[in-house]
């Protein structure tokens, strides 16, 4: 099993700035990768970003320009976002897919949630 532990978010203003920390443990063969999703207020779960194994990069459209990935994906992976908009106001959510015993078997994970608000 794996376990994901989320911190950051917060309240900022529009134009600021937050961080969210993601860090993955636990007992299992592999890291695939680490992203993030968001879920808006009556919306559903939406792709914000992810780091694969091989350091590939990607992120949503509406934050490509704004958000960036650092640190280590077998340790502790950060997504720092900048001139943050009310349009980001969500609760987001830490994800990684996992493998576990060979890389023939994966598994989805999720972390607790973390709640950024955008607003004035």
């Amino acid at each position: 099993q794996a376990q994901l532990v989320e911190s950051g978010g917060g309240l900022v203003q529009p134009g600021g700035s937050l961080t969210l920390s993601c860090t993955v443990s636990g007992n299992f063969f592999a890291i695939r990768g680490v992203g993030w999703y968001r879920q808006a207020p009556g919306q559903e779960r939406k792709y914000v970003a992810s780091r694969a194994f091989d350091g590939w990069t990607n992120f949503a459209d509406a934050v490509k320009d704004r958000f960036s990935i650092s640190g280590d994906l077998n340790n502790t992976l950060v997504l720092q976002m900048n001139n943050l908009k009310p349009e980001d106001t969500g609760v987001y959510y830490c994800h990684a897919e996992i493998h576990h015993g060979d890389y023939t078997s994966l598994k989805d994970y999720w972390g607790q949630g973390t709640q950024v608000t955008v607003s004035s």
